[in-house]
């Protein structure tokens, strides 16, 4: 099965949860479709989410949380 990537639209600050007090959108291995959020990404005081294209299982990320990250960076893999 092939790889894909999931790409942030923006530069700013990914985080894997919604807030500090709750857990993760989605774990390693996971199975997601298109349109779940995976993440966000903060770009001055604005959170914008950031959603898994197409249907897969979550095979890793690529960013920690709280990382500085660049548009077009790939954030997650999926397969």
């Amino acid at each position: 099965m092939s790889e894909k990537a999931i790409i942030s639209p923006l530069p700013g600050v990914f985080y894997r949860k919604p807030s500090p007090e709750e857990g993760n959108y989605v774990e390693e291995g996971q199975q997601v479709e298109a349109g779940d959020v995976i993440g966000l990404v903060e770009v001055m005081k604005n959170f914008h989410e950031i959603k898994a294209q197409e249907r897969g299982t979550v095979e890793s990320f690529l960013v920690e949380n709280e990382t500085v990250i660049d548009a077009g960076q790939e954030v997650a893999k999926l397969k």
